[in-house]
């Protein structure tokens, strides 16, 4: 009996073991995913929790509930890696032997990396979205603003889903205006880039969109400290931003098992190839989704257009032949700017977002690079495809590769909001001070 053994059951993990245990014979294949817990989690639900669009009930299920019938889900903590050995030790002295692995392992926040983040003020006026508890807690910590500077910040890159914290500004935007009370908050996105976002194109529109909702934009602030006690951020040029509730996204890292294993960069993603998702640092080992180096998106579209090239690459080495297929950094994701109303951009490596239409050329129905109520739908209908298709692995496919049909490279990538923007906030927006 050969083992393939998956580190890993969220979206990458799962849509892979699935798709293996379909392909394999099981007769000569046992395909074992390991995770921590029980517990799958709709991450993007995440960013509508603290706005009361979803319970976090709504967005977490059994992993098991979700894996192949011959898969073998082993719920436990990996405690270390042997690739020479092609071993995985898991806490209680489990061993797990192994002709191929995948890591999948995917990325989470880690604010113990970043000083002075975790205190006596962490889940109160200090906040983060990117995990069930966080996002729990930030619900009740928007329900008791009464006003003030609201900032909303990136420590650093890489990040998951490198748009969420966007979204959460604009849906803070829309929920103070919807609370009456807009006036009253200052909205300040504080962020290492020196723009709004990672592509040029779509970072001027999204830029002009903080513009016309007055949310003022701090870029290039590299983040030294958190001053809980002085309500602060302060970027290691010295400056330093005030803040009445921060939103925060920590330093991202992989899984601690990655690096400890030999087997990981220094913020424990797998070096891995960017074209066959082939692991760098030893033989018959894959990665995909949030767990790989690549200059990606870690996204969970990515880990889908990921899961169909890994997949024939994986089937191509098994056969004995080198792996061909190529993934060329294809990803989309929806964008929701409050109101109903969402932007969808589809790019790759070589590619930033275009405007045009998506999945259809031409004809779309979504819109690329433009607000639409469409979109905003197209994204809460996700999280039925997310549980009914995706997982599964039985999307119809949508361009594993990256496509110009459709796309508009010399049209304008401006945004125009359909609703007219708020007042601005009173008071003004404070200058920002150099310790001396």
């Amino acid at each position: 009996m050969k083992e393939f053994v998956i580190l890993g059951a969220g979206t990458a993990g799962t849509i892979m073991a699935n798709k293996l245990a379909r392909a394999l014979p099981a007769r000569e294949w046992r395909i074992t995913v390991v995770d921590r817990d029980d517990h799958h989690a709709y991450q993007p639900g995440f960013l509508f929790v603290p706005f009361h669009g979803y319970e976090p009930a709504d967005i977490v299920r059994s992993r098991r509930r979700y894996l192949d019938r011959r898969v073998v889900f082993a719920e436990a903590l990996v405690e270390r890696i042997e690739p020479d050995q092609r071993k995985v030790h898991l806490q209680g002295g489990r061993v797990l032997p192994y002709d191929f692995l995948i890591f999948a392992t995917g990325t989470r926040p880690e604010p113990a990396q970043n000083e002075g983040m975790l205190g006596a003020e962490w889940h109160k006026s200090v906040g983060e979205f990117y995990t069930l508890q966080g996002c729990t807690a930030l619900r009740r910590q928007l329900d008791g603003f009464k006003g003030g500077r609201l900032v909303v910040h990136i420590s650093e890159m890489p990040i998951k889903c490198p748009v969420a914290p966007l979204e959460f500004a604009f849906l803070a935007d829309a929920y103070f205006r919807a609370k009456g009370m807009r006036e009253k908050v200052e909205i300040d996105y504080v962020t290492p880039l020196s723009s709004a976002f990672t592509k040029p194109k779509a970072s001027a529109a999204l830029g002009d969109f903080l513009d016309r909702r007055h949310i003022h934009l701090t870029p290039d602030f590299a983040l030294a400290r958190v001053d809980q006690e002085g309500k602060k951020i302060v970027s290691w040029d010295a400056r330093e931003v005030p803040y009445d509730l921060l939103v925060t996204v920590p330093t991202n890292m992989g899984d601690p098992v990655i690096g400890a294993s030999g087997l990981g960069d220094e913020l424990n993603y797998v070096p891995t190839d960017r074209h066959t998702l082939l692991c760098k640092a030893a033989p018959n080992i894959f990665a995909l989704g949030d767990a790989t180096d690549l200059p990606a998106s870690k996204a969970g579209s990515v880990a889908h257009f990921q899961a169909d090239i890994l997949f024939e690459n994986i089937m191509s080495v098994i056969a004995g032949r080198a792996p061909e297929a190529k993934f060329d950094g294809h990803a989309n994701c929806f964008i929701e700017t409050g109101d109903g109303k969402a932007l969808l951009i589809d790019f790759s490596y070589d590619v930033e977002p275009l405007p045009g239409h998506f999945p259809l050329p031409f004809i779309g129905p979504m819109s690329l690079l433009k607000e639409s109520r469409l979109n905003h739908f197209g994204k809460l209908m996700f999280k039925w495809v997310y549980w009914n298709l995706l997982l599964p692995a039985r999307l119809p496919a949508v361009g594993t590769h990256f496509s110009m049909l459709g796309k508009r490279p010399g049209a304008r990538t401006q945004i125009k909001p359909s609703l007219p923007p708020p007042p601005p906030p009173t008071p003004p927006i404070h200058e920002y001070t150099h310790h001396q």
